[in-house]
């Protein structure tokens, strides 16, 4: 038999708690074969020299936004401008590149770190001569607009009726400021989509090529083709297309919104399932392209006080937060999709949207059984000790984000308050209540490389280089690696299939200039990713 490549003179990190490390792995038809002896005897159409480095596992980022993420590069980039002058100059710059009547699209901005004023409706317009300004928040959950944006979406000076779940903000005289929350960013949104199958596939490319120069090899992309995170009712066929073009250099699976999602008839034995035509649901698909769950947005952020919280926020004005939609039609909708097959995945940032999130999941294991793939909670910006035990009974898997420790944890310590920021966004207790935990970044809210957020994992330091949280979830680098490669196969329904570097899994892997263990906790993200491999072909680098 001839093998199609092996790698020797690696320092392997198998994932493999029976042969933890090796020094020779072997890939035949894109799966690994062997490590070590159980290549003996053994020849391979090409044989490559790692030269001591050490070779692990793809990456796999179990919750990030592509199309997002790949836009974002196209954007204006407001990321590390701290008034709203540095923000006009940037928009001002890009404005008089433009037509008339051409939008201005920003991305970036974090309100939060600003001085002095925010930018307003006015202020844009001024910046870009009345063209039609749209400012992405870091957090995915508000926009910033011009008055000319106002004008086209159809909001008067007066709001006579706010969106179910979002805000249009007004001033103190009831005039909109430009700012929209959660699901009134749809009035806005909806000017600019649907997108063209052309412009998604270059996002994604864009995203693709940066992924893999990371060590990324599968991605799941947590909401397509519908809500306000989505960019087309076709997104899953823009996908396909990508694929096919050869554009996409990571494995992606895709979440596709609750929203997208309607009632379809069968047979009379089998009922109205809430789905996608033809019955597709969670599992259709390949090792390159797959559905994964359904989305659900339970609730908004707490940079921007939305996310839905048991006690209120700490004097920023904003109660407790809320939920997205009407918790009863929320959980009917949800109950329908589980019915039809689908798994779930819940945004859920407050801890009593965690409730909800956790109530739902309950009922949908006890009337429709264990789903194809593990239904999720995302992100857990506060997790109580009793709903980490539920989690563990339920078999759920949470996706956090510790990225976002070190880009706004101080921020969101203000917002929580020092006890509610203990149980912000956990790790280590997930763990050692026996959860899966995977690795994800839920870019681009936050920065996403994979050494950067393993070493926020360990750290779990903010943007002032503050402590955040006890000590107690912090993460090893050995947890953190297995949580960006083990855990999130098994998250992602992957399990025995990636993840690890064993018999039988694909042949994904990274080669990296140091091995994360063996240098100071932080510098583990300087350390070089020299190589990315999918399939046993090189997409980045090369050895």
């Amino acid at each position: 038999m001839q093998l199609d490549l092996i790698v020797e003179n690696a320092r392997l990190i198998t994932g493999d708690p029976a042969r933890p490390s090796a020094s020779r792995l072997g890939v035949w038809r894109g799966v690994v074969v062997g490590v070590d002896e159980e290549l003996d005897g053994l020849t391979a159409r090409e044989r490559l020299d790692a030269r001591g480095r050490t070779v692990l596992a793809g990456f796999n980022d179990a919750h990030a936004h592509s199309v997002w993420f790949g836009q974002s590069r196209l954007d204006v980039d407001l990321e590390g401008a701290r008034t709203a002058e540095e923000v006009h100059r940037r928009v001002r710059a890009r404005a008089a590149e433009l037509d008339p009547g051409a939008w201005v699209t920003c991305t970036g901005f974090d309100p939060g770190h600003l001085t002095g004023p925010q930018p307003d409706r006015d202020s844009l317009d001024a910046a870009a001569s009345g063209r039609p300004v749209l400012i992405r928040h870091n957090t995915g959950h508000a926009v910033t607009v011009s008055g000319a944006v106002l004008l086209l979406a159809g909001v008067g000076e007066q709001v006579l009726q706010q969106p179910e779940g979002g805000r249009i903000i007004t001033d103190a005289a009831g005039r909109p400021t430009g700012l929209l929350e959660e699901t009134a960013m749809s009035l806005v949104t909806r000017l600019l989509q649907p997108e063209s199958h052309e412009h998604i596939g270059a996002c994604l490319a864009r995203a693709s090529q940066e992924y893999a120069a990371e060590g990324i090899t599968s991605v799941t992309d947590a909401g397509v083709a519908g809500g306000w995170i989505g960019h087309s009712p076709l997104e899953f066929g823009a996908y396909q297309r990508a694929r096919d073009a050869g554009l996409l250099r990571t494995r992606f699976q895709t979440m596709v919104t609750l929203d997208a999602l309607r009632p379809v008839d069968g047979h009379p034995d089998d009922g109205t399932h809430l789905t996608l035509d033809a019955g597709v649901r969670t599992g259709v698909g390949d090792e390159w392209l797959q559905i994964g769950p359904a989305k659900v947005f339970t609730d908004g952020s707490m940079l921007g006080q939305t996310a839905a919280m048991t006690e209120d926020y700490c004097g920023h004005g904003h109660g407790r937060g809320y939920l997205q939609q009407d918790a009863g039609e929320m959980r009917r909708a949800c109950l329908g999709a589980a019915a039809a097959g689908w798994a779930l995945a819940l945004h859920a940032i407050g801890d009593a949207a965690l409730d909800f999130a956790l109530d739902v999941i309950a009922e949908a294991r006890g009337r429709f059984g264990r789903p194809v793939m593990p239904h999720r909670v995302e992100h857990g910006g506060v997790v109580r000790d009793d709903q980490v035990a539920r989690m563990a009974e339920l078999e759920v898997v949470m996706a956090t984000q510790p990225n976002f420790i070190s880009a706004f944890g101080g921020s969101v310590r203000e917002r929580i308050g020092p006890e509610r920021a203990a149980l912000s966004y956990p790790a280590g207790r997930l763990l050692r209540a026996g959860l899966v935990l995977p690795g994800s970044s839920d870019r681009p809210v936050a920065g996403g490389r994979p050494l950067e957020v393993i070493q926020d994992f360990v750290l779990r330091r903010t943007e002032n280089g503050e402590q955040y949280g006890p000590d107690a979830e912090r993460l090893t680098v050995a947890e953190a690696l297995h949580a960006y490669t083990v855990g999130s196969a098994e998250a992602t329904g992957w399990g025995g299939r990636k993840g690890r570097l064993a018999a039988g899994q694909l042949a994904d892997f990274t080669v990296l200039s140091e091995d994360p263990r063996a240098v100071p906790s932080d510098q583990i993200a300087a350390i070089d990713v020299v190589a990315t491999a999918v399939g046993g072909e090189f997409v980045h680098g090369g050895l």
